[in-house]
């Protein structure tokens, strides 16, 4: 069924990308501040421990990832932080997962040479289902994820001129499409150009610095929209006046979808309840007619 479109409350997900040196650590850690409210901090770092090194001005608990940097390494991580109540998650960096031993361009050979008698293009079919875990797992998180990446300055000469055409992510192609806002930062003054953004905060500002004001106003911007408790509530009592099986049916599987977005168990239940309770009604209703 459809319905009126409706903004609600959700987690970010971030990706911020930059050569080495360019602030992304730091930066990740700053948003990941402004918006744990209360909450706690993990850092699932695959960088010789660098995380660590802002422990002093951070509170955050770390895992440090070593090789094999395969995907279901990343998706148990990921998992395992979700159900241990932290309320964001940083994986810096998910250019592991990609481009790091053990990572998808290992697994691709491995595969190739194992399945496909070498052939690479034959074995993405494989390699890809495992990469789109670790996608579904940072999409499908409780928590708010900040996933930082390394880029590489792409260069062309014209002339005697040396000409940067901009970077690209060590990741897969199009990989900072699947978050809500990608930030890429220069080296050498640290300024933070969006080069995704769902939010419209930063398409009005001038690129600058990531600083705590930059978290915040994701924060603002992700609080802004309709609440799990408003759009539960909105839902039990349309389903409460629906007429109709089919209907109620339609409704139900709408709103089930909808409510199970906010990763809220409870609510589901509480939805359940009000279908079965509506269901069995409109059943009784028939009965006596």
């Amino acid at each position: 069924m459809f319905k009126k479109a409706e903004r609600k409350q959700s987690r970010l997900r971030l990706c911020i990308s930059g050569p080495s040196g360019a602030g992304k650590t730091e930066g990740a850690l700053t948003i990941a501040t402004s918006l744990h409210g209360g909450g706690k901090i993990a850092v699932i770092d695959t960088e010789n421990g660098s995380a660590s090194l802002y422990a002093d001005r951070f509170d955050f608990d770390v895992l440090n990832l070593e090789p094999p940097y395969s995907p279901q390494r990343f998706v148990d991580a990921i998992k395992d932080a979700g159900n241990s109540g932290y309320s964001v998650i940083v994986i810096d960096s998910a250019t592991h997962e990609w481009d790091g031993e053990g990572g998808c361009l290992d697994m691709n050979e491995q595969i190739a040479r194992a399945k496909f008698k070498g052939n690479t293009w034959s074995a993405w079919s494989d390699t890809t289902k495992e990469h789109q875990k670790f996608i579904n797992a940072i999409l499908h998180s409780p928590c708010h994820i900040i996933c930082t990446a390394r880029s590489k300055t792409e260069t062309a000469q014209e002339g005697k001129r040396i000409m940067r055409l901009g970077t690209k992510l060590v990741q897969r192609d199009n990989f900072e499409y699947e978050f809500t806002v990608a930030l890429d930062l220069i080296h050498d003054c640290h300024i933070a150009t969006a080069i995704k953004d769902r939010t419209s905060i930063f398409s009005s500002r001038q690129p600058e610095p990531i600083t705590a004001n930059t978290g915040a106003l994701l924060r603002e911007w992700l609080d802004g929209g309709k609440s799990l408790h408003d759009s539960l509530q909105s839902y039990i009592v349309d389903i409460e006046s629906m007429k109709g099986i089919d209907n109620l049916k339609a409704l139900f599987s709408s709103a089930w979808i909808d409510i199970k977005s906010f990763n809220d168990e409870p609510s589901l239940n509480a939805l359940k309840a009000a279908y079965d309770k509506q269901k069995e009604t409109l059943e009784d209703q028939m009965v006596t007619e």
